[in-house]
């Protein structure tokens, strides 16, 4: 919504009317400042008195001078007068900028193609010049009285095609760098009417000593071999600015795919921290000198301490971190990053907010000081007037009201930079744990392995020939070095065991080669401390961690342990990520297969994290993985179909049909997915397209990537097991699970039956454009399936039959898993698992006719008590064993965190043993 002043021909008699400029202003452009149509000046107004200005007479570089002025004027009385919004200014500006680059870069092409002739590339096409803006230009966040930093790019080196005579060839090298001077002149020139804006151009390749253009493959060799880490700030916020024509070309995807890889790395990069740590202390250095001998000049609104470039770092120093794997973290201005910080869980909502109103307003403070004379400048004025003037614009009745919130806002900002960066304040922001990491000197090997007790000391002694320690430059061995001096303090204040110490060297030992995680763990304390409880509480998820160590950085969530998994969210957040990636068109199938697995490991660490620390049971746990399975295979199903090539609809008439623990909700970390594919479409190409799909599906489910699978996947179910079909018709699965025909299910199908369920269908899979079906054969395929299921497991059978198929099943899977004498195999030894799942497989396929509250898929436990419920078992015998089966669960779900075997000497469960053999002597006679 665009901001209106009352009255369309200002006299400049308002609040506006204190400025010096606003004054300048209309003594020397009165006349002219109608000619800038009503409200807030967009580009397309900006034009129409660009064409005005040139009607009068005035060439191009004095019509954008003059409609500078113009603007200013115009955003002068919108923001003191009627209290625009700050992205009303903002834009105007850049806009305003853009438009100026797009004429200069037009007049300079046309001029300097008439005398040398157009560039050419290698191969004789035409060569673009990209003006790229950096900074606020790039986030079009540009203040009123800003400089524009930029960076000139030019396709491919080459020459020009000459004039018309064959004659005037040059180097395009030499052509960009004069196009680059004459752009300097049309808008950086001071003339008797200003100069459009300031330009600097020290951001780009080796800076005021680097040629004023570069090509792309010059761009991409610097940033590859000498680009610095402060520059991967200033390239965060950069984008082609100008000329409009080539702002939306695919070529500018060779750009993009340069700089990208160069910002954002693929692994959470905490190495960043001391890039800002000195490049923020060269800041605050400068701005001390600068106001040593002048008090006033302490308060920059912009430098000084609280001021705008620490919310800008702190938004900054976050996107950089994680951008590399969050792409929705990628967003320019700073006031559209903060809400995406705040939801990925990096910081707080309050502060977020808290940030974003501090940075509007420090923002708003900035043009008032700029609107006084037209200076670049951020320092409050001393002048009691000017003050005043800032305060009432601002909305406040005198200056104490208004320097208070000035403070208020600062002291928030630099508590939370200070914080971020590693300060004493105990707030906390989640990017990184606020204590610094570079405190006292390291000390070399031999003398830090005489502060280790004896295992510790042992396991790093060997670090003394290791090939990868010696290998390390001398920070990263200092990192390293620092933590394990971190890890034995804490082993001598008794916070962590030996063990756990032990295995963080392990850990640590394979993937030195990635530096960032020493830098991960030095600069969060909190995250290496949980880290070391994680890996002293169970062997696995030692394991899982070296397979998935980017996960670690989920320890600094403050809502880990206290939340569980929220199907909404995980899908949104990936919704999100697939958009952010489309924009910049990195959503090729690789990368989607690695944001998939980032998120499905990054869960599981989640649940591992809660299971570990004893926040929720065995069956929570089983509940979450379950969810996060169904919502992995929604997702990639929806994604697959997208990407299918020869799709003959834009919604699959299809599902998915989980059985075993996917299907009983019963899954465990590392747990495989038994799952039967379907479709209900009677098109003549629906066996192929459908194959083809599932072949897809399974493709992105099981491949390795260089982020590992998400899960191995088993069709023995589907009909005819191997020997069928990968994708059947539904029609044809109910049959063969009805009995229908010569081909047909035998009992252990129909015992698999007991815990299958539909685990998605069209319904889940929205149409490749996005919309979701409103309606069609998907929830009928559902219904459907529920239908064939309750025939199949209430059809009437023989119960001597089955008992007696079910009983020899039993023997057979037994005889394959036989325990040593005196051990108890919680899963097959007699009284174990195994048998409690027979015993209730019986009962549902012998009793659900009789007994429909069997019928329903809700696991093992409740089944058991629905059965003596039912009056099925004796009085106790299905409680007693629903108790046994959680225990021997639990049980099992610890020993496979252990990586210990699941048989137990046989005393230790005689209990849980005798409960299951009294349910199976109920259920099928001793």
């Amino acid at each position: 919504m665009q901001t209106e002043l009352t009255d369309s021909n200002p006299t400049g008699s308002g609040l506006a009317a204190h400025s010096r400029f606003f004054q300048r202003l209309h003594r020397r452009y009165g006349p002219d400042l109608a000619l800038l149509p009503p409200g807030t000046p967009v580009r397309a107004r900006m034009e129409a008195t660009l064409e005005a200005l040139r009607a009068r007479g005035h060439d191009t570089p004095t019509s954008l001078r003059m409609l500078r002025q113009m603007v200013m004027e115009r955003l002068i009385r919108l923001d003191c007068e009627a209290q625009a919004p700050l992205g009303d200014i903002t834009r105007a500006v850049t806009e305003l900028a853009e438009l100026a680059l797009d004429r200069a870069c037009l007049l300079a092409r046309e001029e300097l193609d008439a005398r040398h002739g157009s560039p050419c590339g290698p191969d004789g096409q035409p060569v673009e010049l990209w003006i790229i803006g950096m900074g606020k230009l790039g986030a079009r966040e540009l203040n009123v009285s800003s400089d524009i930093d930029l960076i000139y790019v030019y396709e491919h080196d080459g020459e020009t095609r000459g004039n018309a005579d064959g004659r005037g060839r040059i180097s395009n090298h030499e052509y960009f760098a004069r196009a680059v001077k004459t752009i300097y002149s049309i808008v950086g020139d001071t003339t008797e009417h200003g100069c459009v804006f300031r330009m600097d151009l020290a951001l780009r390749p080796n800076g005021n000593s680097g040629p004023p253009a570069v090509s792309l493959a010059a761009l991409e060799d610097y940033l590859q071999v000498q680009g610095r880490e402060w520059e991967r700030f200033a390239w965060l916020k950069s984008r082609v600015v100008a000329p409009q024509s080539c702002i939306g070309n695919p070529a500018v995807q060779a750009l993009r795919g340069v700089v990208l890889p160069f910002v954002f790395r693929r692994y959470l990069d905490y190495s960043v921290f001391d890039a800002l740590r000195s490049l923020h202390r060269q800041i605050r250095d400068h701005a001390a000198k600068r106001s040593a001998g002048h008090p006033e000049r302490a308060n920059d609104v912009k430098l000084s301490r609280g001021g705008i470039r620490e919310i800008e770092f702190t938004v900054q120093l976050l996107q950089v971190v994680r951008g590399g794997q969050f792409p929705e973290l990628r967003r320019r201005p700073t006031l559209d990053a903060l809400p995406r910080l705040a939801s990925a869980g990096l910081m707080p909502h309050e502060t977020a907010e808290a940030l974003a109103r501090a940075y509007t307003f420090l923002r708003r403070v900035e043009h008032r000081i700029q609107y006084l004379d037209d200076q670049q400048t951020h320092i409050l004025p001393t002048r009691d007037d000017d003050l005043a003037w800032i305060a009432q614009t601002m909305g406040h009745a005198d200056c104490s009201a208004f320097l208070h919130e000035l403070d208020l806002h600062r002291e928030l900002v630099a508590q939370e930079f200070d914080t971020l960066l590693g300060g004493d304040d105990a707030k906390k922001c989640n990017g990184c744990n606020g204590a610094q990491a570079n405190t006292a000197a390291p000390p070399e090997l031999e003398a830090l392995l005489e502060q280790l007790p004896p295992l510790l000391r042992e396991r790093v002694a060997e670090w003394r020939n290791h090939p990868r320690v010696a290998a390390l430059r001398d920070e990263a061995r200092t990192r390293l070095f620092r933590l394990v001096q971190r890890t034995a303090q804490w082993l001598r204040e008794g916070r962590v065991g030996e063990e756990a110490a032990v295995r963080l060297v392990n850990w640590l030992e394979p993937l030195l080669r990635r530096e960032s995680y020493l830098s991960l763990l030095l600069e969060r304390p909190a995250v290496h401390e949980q880290l070391l409880h994680l890996l002293g509480a169970a062997r696995w998820p030692a394991r899982y961690l070296l397979q998935h160590p980017g996960v670690i950085d989920e320890l600094a969530g403050s809502s880990l342990l206290s939340e569980r998994f929220i199907v909404a969210d995980f899908e949104r957040d990936l919704r999100l990520r697939l958009a952010s990636l489309r924009s910049t068109q990195e959503d090729d199938d690789e990368t989607l297969l690695n944001l998939l697995r980032r998120a499905h490991h990054a869960e599981i660490f989640r649940t591992l994290a809660r299971d570990l620390e004893g926040r929720i049971t065995v069956e929570q746990v089983a509940d979450d993985l379950s969810l996060l399975a169904d919502s992995v295979l929604r997702m990639t199903a929806q994604w697959c179909w997208s990407r299918l090539k020869h799709r003959h609809r834009e919604t699959p008439q299809f599902g998915i049909i989980g059985y075993g623990k996917l299907g009983g909700k019963e899954l465990g970390y590392g747990s495989d997915l038994d799952i039967v594919f379907v479709f209900d479409d009677e098109d003549e190409r629906a066996p192929e397209i459908y194959a083809a799909f599932v072949r897809k599906l399974i493709n992105w489910l099981t491949v390795k990537t260089g982020e590992g699978d998400l899960f191995e996947i088993d069709t023995a179910l589907r009909p005819n097991g191997n020997s069928g079909l990968l994708v059947t018709s539904f029609e044809a699965y109910a049959n063969y699970q009805q009995q229908r025909g010569s081909n047909t299910a035998w009992t252990w199908e129909h015992q698999a039956m007991t815990r299958a369920r539909f685990v998605l269908g069209s319904e889940d899979l929205p149409a490749a454009g996005g919309a979701m079906p409103t309606s069609g054969s998907s929830a009928t395929l559902r219904e459907r399936f529920d239908a064939v299921r309750t025939a199949v497991i209430t059809a009437e059978r023989d119960p001597a039959a089955l008992r007696q198929e079910i009983q020899t099943m039993r023997e057979r899977v037994r005889s394959a898993h036989p325990a040593p004498p005196g051990q108890f195999d919680v899963k097959h030894s007699p009284g174990g698992m195994v048998d409690a799942e027979f015993a209730v497989q019986y009962l549902v396929l012998s009793q659900s006719a009789a007994h429909p509250e069997l019928v329903d898929n809700v696991g093992n436990i409740a089944l058991l008590q629905r059965a003596e419920a039912a009056g099925l078992l004796p009085p106790g015998v299905g409680q007693a064993a629903a108790s046994a089966y959680r225990e021997l669960r639990r049980v099992q779900h610890r020993a496979r965190l252990d990586e210990a075997p699941t048989q137990r000497p046989l005393a230790e469960l005689l209990k849980e043993q005798a409960a299951v053999l009294a349910l199976w002597d109920a259920v099928f006679g001793g």
